[in-house]
């Protein structure tokens, strides 16, 4: 009679962990489901405008790690409007723009590492703008635009 009492006992544990695991089995799908739900309304992202003391309008945003970029807009001396961009990480990225002699805005940026992206429109003979883009390393992109 013992045996077959530990036969029983034993049958019905293992009917049992079957059981379990089978349900674990099978709500596993559905709990990940929830968590990936979760995880994506949890990423928060915000952006924060002001009007600084110049009339520009300043940001700060956070990204969904909790780092924050603040973008500080001005005005240069000529009336120019420039930017002063500090990332996450602390780097300082600037960017400057100026008149050129044509009277159209160029732009040079300096990102956090000191490299150097410069933008020079210039009208062409057909009085339509183009430009001429050097990269931080060197490169040079020339944009013809044209009609027709």
């Amino acid at each position: 009679m013992e045996q077959t009492m530990r036969k029983a006992i034993l049958g019905s544990t293992l009917t049992a962990v079957a059981v379990a695991a089978a349900l674990a089995v099978g709500a596993m799908p559905a709990q990940a489901r929830e968590r990936g739900a979760a995880a994506k309304g949890e990423q928060v992202r915000s952006v924060q405008r002001s009007r600084g003391a110049d009339g520009l309008v300043d940001s700060t945003r956070t990204n969904r790690r909790g780092g924050t970029t603040t973008i500080d807009r001005h005005r240069d001396s000529a009336g120019n409007v420039d930017a002063i961009i500090v990332g996450p990480r602390g780097g300082v990225s600037t960017v400057d723009r100026s008149r050129g002699a044509d009277g159209l805005v160029d732009k040079t940026v300096t990102g956090p590492n000191g490299r150097t992206k410069s933008v020079d429109r210039t009208r062409g003979a057909d009085s339509l703008v183009d430009k001429t883009v050097v990269g931080p390393v060197g490169g040079v992109t020339t944009v013809d635009r044209s009609r027709g």
